[in-house]
């Protein structure tokens, strides 16, 4: 029975869940969560009376023995982030890792991730991409995003609204003003929205129109 599900939930329209992810949440032993208050609401809407603990960045590396015992005891054990597939920019890898390593079976459930969508509709090639998650705040970003201009493959990254503008001014002045980009913003919600265009012209659009919300950007590999 010991075993880890990565359960992935909907980043916004809640909908997306699936039934096998219900039925797990339902079935497993305890679950972990990276905000329990925002995890609650998913689970209550779906009335999922499973124990839930916190699971998040600033706490993983010391709870992950305490979790294994239980998992090796016995019990079964499901990680969730806030939205979407857990360890994709949120936590879930160390302790999968950690599974991995105590031959603790894993299974990682299909569902919702922002970067899939966002990459299929920008209309950029989709047959070869690399993933970037979020790029580095300050230190080692310069040196990424001159290794980046380089880069043949469709790239993809994650970024919260107030860096947006930042972003796509480095974009330009890095990879070309005339470089292909797609943002897309809010994905399956109520004001969904994503925008294409040179990275200049998408810099512009949200210099006029200050972005809101998650977001996720797609940019096209050097030709």
């Amino acid at each position: 029975m010991s075993k880890l599900y990565l359960v992935p939930t909907p980043i916004g329209n809640l909908e997306d869940i699936t039934f096998r992810a219900i039925r797990v949440l339902k079935e497993v032993d305890f679950i972990l969560a990276e905000d329990t208050r925002t995890s609650g609401k998913l689970l209550k809407h779906f009335e999922i009376s499973t124990q839930m603990h916190s699971h998040h960045m600033h706490n993983e590396h010391k709870s992950i023995e305490g979790i294994l015992q239980r998992i090796k005891s016995g019990e079964t054990c499901a990680v969730i982030s806030d939205a979407g597939t857990p360890a994709i920019s949120d936590p879930g890898f160390l302790l999968t890792r950690a599974c991995v390593e105590n031959d603790i079976e894993v299974e990682c459930l299909p569902g919702a991730t922002a970067f899939v969508p966002a990459l299929v509709n920008s209309g950029l090639p989709n047959d070869k991409f690399v993933f970037e998650g979020f790029l580095p705040v300050k230190k080692g970003r310069q040196t990424r995003l001159k290794i980046l201009a380089e880069e043949t493959r469709t790239m993809i990254f994650y970024e919260s609204p107030h860096k947006l503008l930042k972003t796509l001014g480095h974009f330009a002045a890095y990879f070309g003003a005339d470089r292909k980009v797609s943002v897309s913003r809010e994905l399956t919600k109520l004001f969904e929205e994503t925008v294409r265009g040179t990275a200049t012209e998408v810099l512009t659009y949200y210099t006029n129109k200050p972005p809101k919300g998650e977001i996720v950007i797609v940019v096209e590999g050097k030709k």
